[in-house]
């Protein structure tokens, strides 16, 4: 080329760059705005920790829907997986606050909890999902917004998946103490009942005396 003059791409993929380069800025203050949020509404970090590894497992669901359709990553594609953060972060707030219910309200272990919050949330969880899956359907015949109806379709309902599954699992597993705690008591509970059981099995052959008297009021204890 004669000296003075380049070039540069243009079109489409100049505004398309111009566009992230500008969400990318706004992005760390909107994801900063959204974690104290969390923090805040509940008050403590391990759940909000539990919440937010979540999130960035659903990526994975974007990039198979789009490998499969055979789809580019778009500027679309961007503003659907930055909406499909939300729906993940709505959902994983749903079922973390209904473990932390059925633990403080109900006084379930924490095993037990993580079991029935599971069961009573699929089916809010998974019609959720379904009926904003079903709604991206018509965009997928536009050229515009296909990339993006594939991204929140695909992402959203391995995001379901990962929420019923994932959540639990690192729920159980962020918090050690009240699961130490847990364990702690059923083997009191079991080492009470063996206790027990023992000692009513050794004075049930004979007659009973103050000493088994005592020593059946300790079991009770």
């Amino acid at each position: 080329m004669p000296p003075g003059y380049r070039m540069e791409w243009g079109g489409e993929f100049e505004s398309a760059s111009t566009a992230q380069a500008s969400l990318g800025r706004q992005m760390p203050l909107a994801f900063g705005t959204m974690l104290l949020i969390t923090i805040l509404l509940f008050g403590k970090l391990r759940q909000t920790a539990v919440i937010w590894t979540v999130v960035p497992m659903a990526v994975t669901g974007v990039g198979v829907g789009l490998l499969f359709t055979n789809l580019p990553f778009s500027f679309t594609a961007l503003l659907g997986l930055l909406s499909l953060s939300g729906m993940l972060i709505k959902n994983a707030i749903v079922l973390v606050e209904e473990i932390d219910a059925q633990k403080d309200e109900e006084g379930l272990p924490q095993s037990e909890a993580i079991i029935t919050a599971s069961v009573s949330r699929l089916r809010p969880v998974v019609l959720a999902a379904a009926t904003t899956i079903l709604g991206m359907v018509p965009l997928l015949s536009d050229a515009f917004f296909a990339s993006m109806a594939v991204a929140i379709m695909a992402g959203l309902g391995f995001a379901s998946i990962l929420t019923l599954i994932g959540v639990p699992a690192l729920y159980h597993t962020y918090l050690r103490r009240e699961r130490r705690e847990e364990k702690a008591a059923k083997r009191a509970k079991d080492g009470s009942n063996n206790r027990g059981w023992f000692l009513r099995l050794i004075t049930s052959n004979r007659p009973a005396g103050p000493a088994d008297k005592r020593m059946r009021k300790v079991a009770a204890e």
